[in-house]
């Protein structure tokens, strides 16, 4: 679950962004006026947005970018003199805020990092240089008692985990056994 941090000199303006972004669906994690509550808030959070003024009490933007977690992503409410200067991979809205430009690039943003999230979880986990070490030895074996080529080989193990419902490295153990009982 993404959230959302608000880091501005005022607690004042702070808190009138937090009932912007709350009258529409969002849920803002916290409000603080320093840079350090902001990085304490995101740290213990995980993933989401930090919505931060180009300078805090304790920190400007660019350094507090440069501390943030990795699964933040700062939005910067500043002035269009301020925002010519910001870095292309931080986002920007120009003050004053339109709630409308500040709801959807929010949302945007979380919408992103929930895609990036799924993303990563769809991605296979490396296989250890033991498990690695399985399938090699399996196509091996393979290749030298069928006179398979090493992608016929590596097909064989894959075609023979899916229609035994294993993993390629339990399959490859299963076969190195078989193989090795001959």
């Amino acid at each position: 679950m993404s959230s959302i941090v608000i880091a501005l000199p005022k607690i004042e303006d702070a808190k009138k962004i937090r009932a912007v972004l709350a009258r529409h669906g969002f849920t803002v994690a916290s409000v603080c006026t320093t840079a350090s509550n902001a990085l304490s808030s995101a740290s213990e959070l995980g993933s989401g947005v930090l919505i931060c003024s180009h300078r805090l009490p304790d920190m400007n933007y660019l350094d507090l970018s440069e501390c943030m977690p990795r699964d933040f992503e700062m939005l910067l409410l500043a002035s269009a003199r301020v925002i010519c200067e910001v870095p292309t991979s931080i986002l920007s809205v120009q003050m004053p805020v339109k709630a409308s430009d500040l709801v959807n690039t929010v949302n945007m943003i979380l919408t992103q990092q929930e895609r990036r999230k799924r993303k990563e979880k769809k991605k296979p986990k490396a296989r250890s240089w033991k498990e690695q070490n399985y399938i090699s030895n399996a196509k091996m074996m393979l290749m030298q008692r069928n006179h398979l080529s090493e992608d016929e080989a590596y097909r064989y193990i894959q075609k023979s985990s899916m229609d035994s419902g294993t993993n390629m490295v339990e399959t490859a153990q299963m076969l190195l056994m078989l193989l090795y009982d001959e």
